[in-house]
């Protein structure tokens, strides 16, 4: 097995999910290659026919989500542990294509290199999926919803496009970035739907709170935007305030929050592929560990 490839890779599981939705909302944060752990814990709850018919996810969240939705079962692990060292995603000619070190679009579009995504199942107009960008010339949080957004696609690939990496999104003449910076992890937009049961799937463990405060960076970097540099600069309070409001929801019953059971010493540009499927099988033994508890839930 190529050093460039998960050692693991042959032995993560396939297959297609049933078709059998489950009433609630499925909210996943966000986290570039730590999204390694939300696919383990997908792909687990596919086998256990825990599919959600509603799914809204930030950044790696609406990567991992897409692939959720679609019913296939290994198919974001397999791709981000198979192809993190070619250059086409992240590297050299992800740089030419996409004037980025990371290509989201290696993910989002058909490039014949892997197996494509199940546009029939994904579409299903019955499940909603909604992946959140950030309009830069507002600073607001945006929501494509498929189905009722013009491309879906581009909606997810702004979504996960990082700022102070990469380009901006244009949509409609408008441009967009992560929906991190607005909103890193929309559990809101899911209680302002009106759902009962909702389910909060977290890349970091319960307690981690940020720190880093890049306010000065974003000030100067997007002073062409300003709205979107001042929402930006606030991003680390806004993510902290979040994780705290989940927490004192998830004490009270009105969603589960569900994260990692370990620390996750893992970056998000993460290179070493044993550490990111050590992530993924985490997120797939959380699941089942947590198993009962999320049925138990769900059916409450």
């Amino acid at each position: 097995m190529s050093k460039n490839v998960y050692s693991g890779i042959n032995r993560l599981p396939a297959g297609k999910a049933s078709p059998t939705l489950t009433k609630g909302c499925l909210v996943l944060e966000g986290g570039a290659f730590r999204g390694l752990y939300t696919q383990g814990f997908l792909d687990a709850m596919m086998t256990e026919d825990l599919n959600l018919d509603c799914v809204i996810g930030v950044s790696a969240g609406a990567l991992g989500g897409m692939n959720y939705v679609s019913g296939q079962i290994g198919r974001s692990a397999r791709v981000n542990l198979s192809y993190r060292h070619d250059s086409r995603y992240v590297g050299a000619e992800a740089f030419v294509h996409a004037h980025s070190i990371l290509d989201v679009g290696f993910l989002t579009e058909d490039r014949g290199l892997f197996e494509p995504l199940d546009l029939e199942a994904f579409n299903r107009p019955e499940r909603r999926f909604v992946a959140v960008a950030t309009n830069c010339r507002t600073g607001e949080a945006a929501y494509f919803e498929k189905g009722k957004c013009t491309d879906i696609m581009k909606g997810i690939r702004a979504s996960a496009t990082m700022p102070y990496i990469s380009p901006m999104v244009m949509i409609d003449g408008t441009p967009y970035l992560d929906g991190a910076c607005a909103c890193p992890i929309p559990y809101r937009w899911a209680i302002d739907q009106g759902y009962e049961k909702i389910l909060v799937l977290r890349t970091r463990p319960e307690h981690f709170r940020k720190k880093a405060d890049l306010s000065k960076t974003a000030l100067s970097l997007y002073r062409e935007y300003p709205r979107f540099a001042q929402t930006l600069s606030q991003s680390t309070r806004t993510y902290n305030l979040q994780c705290q409001e989940i927490e004192e929801l998830h004490k009270e019953g009105r969603l589960l929050r569900l994260s990692p059971s370990k620390p996750v010493n893992v970056s998000r540009i993460e290179g070493d592929l044993e550490k990111l499927g050590w992530l993924y099988h985490l997120g797939w033994n959380d699941c089942m560990a947590r198993l009962q508890a999320i049925k138990a839930y769900l059916k409450g």
